[in-house]
C-alpha cells in the first residue's frame, strides 16, 4: 500500500504562512532543497489541497520563464512529470494533468500501485486526512523565523494522534527536519 506523506514548511511557531498570506520565509538551501527534490522524485503522486493547488499550478508550468533559482530550475521539470492530484470538495476538474479527489476517496488512491503520495502544505487538507486516519508520516520543516501568527501547520482536528518520532535532521545550518510516523 501506497504511504500518504505529508511534507510541510512551518516557522518555529507552527504557521506555514504568515498573517497577511505570506509564504516569503522559507530558505531552500542546497541540504534541503536536495532532500524535498529526493523526496519529490521518489513520490507517485503530488498531492494538493485546493489552495495550494492554485499556487502550484499558477507558478510550477512556466517556473523557468520567471526564476533562476536552482531550486526552482530542479523541481519544475519533476513537478510537470509527476502525476498530480487535488483534494477538493468544490474542485470538478484541475489544470495541467491533475486529477480531482474528495478525501473520503484518497484511501481508494492510497491502495493502488506507485510510489508514495506526496502532500505538499496545506492545513485544511492535512486535517481531512488525518481526520480519516489516511497520513501515515509527517515531514514538517521547521525554519528559524518567528511569524507571530497566520495560518498554522495543523487545523483543529477530531482527536488526539500518537507520533513517533522516526528521524531529525538539519539543514544547511538553519532549517531541522522533524520526521513522524503514526
Amino acid at each position: 500500500m501506497r504511504k500518504v506523506i505529508h511534507f510541510v514548511h512551518s516557522s518555529v511557531d507552527g504557521y506555514i504562512e504568515g498573517p497577511e498570506g505570506e509564504f516569503d520565509w522559507p530558505a531552500m538551501g542546497p541540504e534541503l532543497s536536495a532532500y524535498s527534490l529526493a523526496l519529490s522524485e521518489r513520490a507517485g503522486t503530488l498531492l494538493y489541497g485546493r489552495v495550494v493547488w492554485g499556487w502550484m499550478a499558477g507558478y510550477w508550468p512556466t517556473a523557468e520563464s520567471v526564476s533562476d533559482d536552482p531550486h526552482d530550475l530542479a523541481f519544475a521539470p519533476i513537478w510537470r512529470a509527476t502525476p498530480k492530484a487535488v483534494l477538493s470538495r468544490t474542485l470538478t476538474s484541475a489544470e495541467h494533468g491533475a486529477r480531482v479527489v474528495r478525501a473520503e476517496d484518497l484511501a481508494e488512491l492510497k491502495a493502488g500501485d506507485g510510489g508514495d503520495l506526496l502532500l505538499m502544505g496545506g492545513t485544511e487538507a492535512a486535517a481531512a486526512l488525518t481526520d480519516l486516519g489516511l497520513v501515515d508520516e509527517y515531514q514538517v520543516v521547521v525554519h528559524p523565523v518567528v511569524l507571530g501568527g497566520g495560518r498554522p501547520v495543523f487545523a483543529p482536528g477530531k482527536s488526539r494522534i500518537p507520533l513517533r518520532l522516526a528521524e531529525t535532521r538539519a539543514f544547511d545550518g538553519r532549517s531541522v527536519l522533524l520526521r513522524y510516523t503514526v
